[in-house]
């Protein structure tokens, strides 16, 4: 049985310009980015905790009955606030290899998760479907499109440097600091765990230390250990397509 518009979800009608005939009621004071709008200004705030119907409301001078003439429910929300902070992705460079091409959608997509880390709290029910959420998946897809990977190997490719992104955000997003800072706590934390990780019960750690110098620490984790990452993911993909070309 073949899907129509109308078997869509409201919320992805509205973002696709798909919607039916008008509700009955009052014409409608707002467009669903507006309600993206005012809930990402509080999750920015706040956290993704601070976003709630009756605080958007609130932030929209509305009551929050009114925004379900928008929204069936907070998912719904949760799917407009996604499409508006992450935007549109970066355009792809049609002289660009795989490598620059997947590099720059990745380096755009940890930006975006920069501005926005909440946004890796919202839960996930399903694949993208919004306008602009298909356009990363498009872009992320395109990525490979001279490559002899299969279609499949193409989605996993995209799929394991989304999963890589989104990672290094989480693992990051609680411990991050002010940039001119970061050097001082990385040093901090380098002489703590000198000091707390005897060679006798933790000789990796202890010797991982001691054959570093002590300028190695100031650096910025959250873009060097990025870079060092993301290179080795896609170390792994461009074997792949040796053997594929093979």
């Amino acid at each position: 049985m073949s899907e129509t518009a109308d078997d869509l979800p409201r919320v992805l009608q509205q973002l696709w310009g798909l919607e039916g005939p008008a509700r009955p009621g009052p014409k409608p004071t707002f467009h669903i980015s507006d309600l993206a709008r005012a809930a990402i200004r509080l999750a920015d705030a706040g956290g993704l905790g601070a976003v709630s119907m009756s605080k958007v409301a609130a932030e929209l001078g509305r009551t929050t009955m009114s925004l379900y003439r928008y929204v069936d429910s907070k998912d719904d929300l949760y799917v407009v606030m996604l499409e508006e902070a992450f935007g549109p992705p970066a355009p792809v460079d049609p002289g660009a290899d795989w490598r620059a091409r997947i590099t720059t959608w990745a380096m755009t997509f940890r930006d975006a998760i920069r501005r926005h880390p909440w946004a890796l709290q919202v839960p996930v029910f399903e694949p993208p479907l919004s306008p602009l959420q298909l356009e990363w998946m498009e872009n992320g897809l395109r990525a490979f499109e001279d490559t002899p990977l299969t279609p499949q190997d193409s989605l996993s490719a995209m799929l394991l440097v989304n999963i890589y992104v989104r990672g290094v955000g989480a693992l990051t997003m609680d411990m991050a600091t002010k940039a001119e800072d970061a050097g001082e706590a990385n040093l901090t934390y380098a002489r703590r765990l000198k000091l707390l990780a005897d060679p006798e019960r933790f000789p990796a750690i202890a010797g991982n230390l001691a054959a570093r110098r002590t300028s190695d620490f100031d650096v910025d984790y959250d873009a060097d250990d990025f870079s060092f990452g993301l290179n080795t993911v896609l170390d792994g993909i461009q074997a792949l397509i040796t053997r594929r070309t093979a």
